[in-house]
């Protein structure tokens, strides 16, 4: 099922980054690196064998800017993790790769400590398991308290306990390593206001750690920082089998934006981190991810930023009513007919709706609950239905814009199933059919160069989806004789150039997984064109 609706990455400013735009008071700042200005680095930092150098502000806090000059795609960060564990209430994993286990798979435990893995010759096992947990697990008798555990949520608690205290017993064993895990900011003050978020973790992981566990080494202050350092700055990671997360040194440091200028991917096994620009960025320039998914409208986006990472987001993507000209938010008024309907002010969540065109104005309340009610509907979609997904661009054509995030979701599903889905598979398709997916994968890229521009894996994604109905269409036309030769030559132009950019973009995935196959596939195609 494509994944693209179900999506799917704050700081205080004295003691760490904050993302960009995020909610503080407008302190002086006494460098030059504020929004909109890009200052060249200073000139012992020039001498700097590192691509980037950390520069501090009294609002953002610390960042990271280009030293020099950098290409798209060229290497700027390649680091190790410095801790990996489980998702977030994760469902059963080995400790040693964190894989899933398969319905009916054979129950293996570490011979020391009795906790499940997936074999005991894992290759995780001595990086992750063995070096850390294993020993005290087994002393303290851990397993058996998993075996009486009386609910599936408590086991996924106990799974989600296991990266903190991974974090915790480096302070035993890899001291300088756990130094580097607090130069990571908590958000303590903030995530102490949150009070049921506080209170999950007093009972889910810091009472687990130290009560029932025994770790009474760690103070309660201890635990609830790492708690805060893993949920403000861990990168989810690995392939869809792996359901694991990871702090990162100096990564941690890249600020937030709606629009990042940066990718990144993970090895399979080592989880080591690999940054990369998607565009070409200029000295002083700040390098920039996203914490949150792309495709989605500055409301979603801007919350779900808040729930998970802890500030509001004042990108200049999030600034903009429009969202650059693609109205990923707008919906259609319903009371004149060219009218469009915007958030009178996108930084407050609880701003009103109005009209461009005529007086009528929506309670933000009113468009929040029609969006839930739209996305569960969406989210109730069978991953592999063509039609339903195009019903509902259909049924709600005379309230959203044709760039509203639920289209763009419905579309991206579109793109993959035009081709690959039961009964639509290409040799299957009308030409309607193909024209049709010609069309979405157009109008999505598009919205990529304005929200992922350049080396973005989005952007791979849909230009290798893309030259598929051009190559089919260009072929049934030559051989009907409905277009010449050299129009067939300069369609095929086309296809090389989807098929080359696609191939350099997924190239950079990790081995093994489906955008490394699409990109090896895309590698192929142009051997066969001779390309």
């Amino acid at each position: 099922m494509p994944p693209n609706h179900k999506k799917k990455k704050q700081r205080k400013p004295k003691n760490q980054h904050q993302p960009h735009g995020s909610e503080e008071p407008q302190e002086s700042v006494e460098d030059n690196d504020v929004a909109g200005q890009k200052s060249p680095p200073e000139e012992e930092e020039q001498n700097n064998n590192k691509p980037y150098v950390v520069r501090h502000s009294d609002v953002w806090g610390r960042y990271l800017i280009a030293s020099r000059n950098l290409k798209a795609g060229e290497v700027i960060i390649q680091v190790e993790p410095l801790a990996v564990g489980p998702w977030a209430e994760s469902d059963p994993v080995c400790l040693g790769c964190h894989k899933t286990f398969e319905v009916g798979a054979k129950t293996v435990r570490c011979p020391t400590c009795n906790w499940r893995i997936c074999s005991p010759t894992c290759t995780g096992l001595t990086t992750h398991h063995s070096r850390l947990e294993c020993i005290p697990l087994k002393e303290y008798g851990v397993a058996k308290l998993l075996e009486t555990c009386s609910s599936a949520t408590q086991i996924k608690l106990a799974y989600e306990a296991i990266l903190a205290l991974r974090c915790l017993l480096q302070k035993r064993t890899a001291p300088e390593r756990y130094a580097k895990l607090l130069e990571m900011d908590a958000m303590n003050e903030r995530r102490q206001q949150i009070t049921s978020l506080w209170k999950r973790n007093q009972e889910a992981i810091v009472q687990r750690i130290r009560d029932e566990w025994k770790f009474e080494e760690f103070s309660e202050a201890e635990v609830h920082t790492v708690c805060g350092i893993i949920e403000v700055n861990a990168f989810q990671i690995g392939p869809t089998e792996v359901h694991a997360r990871a702090l990162y040194p100096e990564a941690f440091y890249i600020m937030h934006d709606c629009t990042p200028n940066t990718t990144h991917t993970d090895q399979p096994g080592s989880h080591e981190l690999t940054v990369r620009p998607t565009r070409d960025l200029k000295a002083g320039e700040p390098l920039t991810l996203s914490y949150s998914y792309t495709l989605q409208g500055t409301l979603k986006r801007r919350q779900h930023l808040y729930d998970s990472k802890f500030f509001w987001c004042q990108c200049s993507r999030c600034v903009d009513p429009t969202e650059f000209g693609t109205h990923c938010s707008t919906l259609k008024c319903a009371k004149c007919p060219k009218g469009l309907v915007l958030s009178s002010n996108p930084l407050d969540q609880d701003a009103s709706w109005k009209c461009k065109n005529c007086p009528h104005t929506i309670p933000a309340q009113s468009v929040t609950q029609l969006l839930n009610g739209l996305y569960k509907e969406l989210e109730s979609i069978g991953g592999n239905n063509v039609e339903l997904f195009e019903n509902f661009l259909l049924k709600y054509e005379p309230i959203l814009h044709k760039n509203h995030y639920l289209f763009l979701s419905a579309k991206h599903s579109l793109c993959e199933l035009y081709g690959k889905a039961p009964n639509y598979l290409m040799h299957e398709l009308t030409l309607d059919q193909i024209n049709r997916k010609e069309y979405l994968c157009r109008d999505l890229l598009t919205l990529a160069d304005s929200y992922e521009p350049g080396l973005s894996r989005l952007r791979g994604q849909l230009m290798y989806e893309l030259q598929a109905p051009i190559m089919v269409k260009s072929r049934y036309l030559f051989e009907t004789q409905c277009i010449s030769m050299a129009q067939l030559k300069q369609t095929l132009k086309e296809v090389t150039r989807l098929l080359k950019q696609s191939a350099e973009i997924l190239g950079f995935e990790p081995p093994g997984s489906a955008d490394h196959e699409m990109a090896v596939a895309a590698r192929n195609a142009l051997r066969e064109m001779g390309g």
